[in-house]
């Protein structure tokens, strides 16, 4: 065993001026109960469904029972939630106008279960409107688990967010991503677009890519300067472009649903290279930034 003090430096915390866990290496553990009951209200309440017969809709959240937390050892996430919950919904029948109430319960929502698994009962009050039940207990029971998967999503993501540092590896790859984007590109201006150089038959390009990444990551992966994280303007060439000649590329974050859209708009590229240039955003750029990604998911 090693003495104190000449142990493995990433276990030495207490030395460092700061106090930093490096790169999360040592236990940590973060409550995630009170931001899972708002996720579950927000994601559940309000679902509808209807069909011929009627309309229903989960109108309350009557009860969430439980925990969730999340705990990061050595760069690696570990997930534990358990949660009780019931609902209440409403119907009402189109022919008659009748209405209805009853109640979603999930009594197990856990780790040790797929989502397609979790047992969900869908109750009526005692009278007419089976019909109502049973469209809870097909189309509604489908929204609900998809609804909770939202939730497990949204809890590996977006919650989890800053709690596992970037590893050396991971940096090594992302720092490469970084430089291939570099070599063709002269510049990085937060500015209004520059002359496009030399007088040449030109189009314009545009083009958009879906990222599974909250919009600061994707943004830092094309800039190691912090402007505004949402758009970019660069001038462009491809080395076998007529000399001086540059084109105007602007890249624009947009957040969307647990995802990020990249929007790039491109002026001043010669007509007989339109297609080259598409091809080499796709391949050698919005797909090893993905597979980046990927990999940072995975290590997490």
């Amino acid at each position: 065993m090693a003495k104190w003090g000449q142990g493995d430096p990433r276990w030495i915390v207490e030395e460092r001026e700061d106090g930093t866990n490096v790169n999360n290496w040592h236990w940590t553990e973060r409550d995630a109960t009170s931001w899972s009951k708002g996720r579950l209200r927000e994601l559940l309440v309000g679902i509808t469904v209807e069909n011929e017969a009627g309309r229903c809709e989960i109108s309350e959240l009557k009860q969430v029972e439980g925990e969730a937390s999340c705990s990061s050892r050595k760069g690696k996430l570990i997930f534990f939630y358990e949660w009780n919950i019931k609902l209440g919904w409403k119907g009402i029948l189109r022919e008659s106008g009748a209405k209805h109430k009853g109640l979603i319960e999930i009594p197990s929502l856990s780790e040790e279960n797929e989502v397609d698994d979790t047992e969900v009962n869908v109750s009526k009050k005692k009278g007419d409107g089976d019909i109502l039940k049973d469209l809870m207990k097909t189309a509604g029971t489908a929204k609900v688990r998809e609804a909770l998967g939202d939730y497990l999503k949204a809890l590996k993501t977006e919650f989890t967010m800053g709690m596992i540092l970037p590893t050396k590896a991971m940096a090594v790859q992302e720092l490469t991503v970084k430089r291939k984007l570099s070599q063709n590109a002269l510049q990085i201006q937060a500015s209004s677009p520059v002359a496009l150089g030399v007088r040449i038959p030109t189009v314009a390009l545009h083009m958009t890519e879906l990222f599974d990444t909250a919009i600061e990551q994707l943004y830092r992966i094309f800039t190691v300067k912090d402007l505004t994280n949402k758009k970019i303007v660069m001038k462009w060439r491809c080395r076998n472009w007529p000399e001086e000649h540059y084109a105007v590329v602007a890249l624009n974050f947009v957040p969307t649903l647990e995802q990020t859209e990249l929007q790039l708009d491109c002026e001043g590229v010669p007509i007989c290279e339109e297609e080259n240039m598409k091809f080499c955003w796709q391949k050698q750029h919005f797909e090893e930034i993905k597979g980046l990604l990927q990999l940072t998911t995975l290590n997490g």
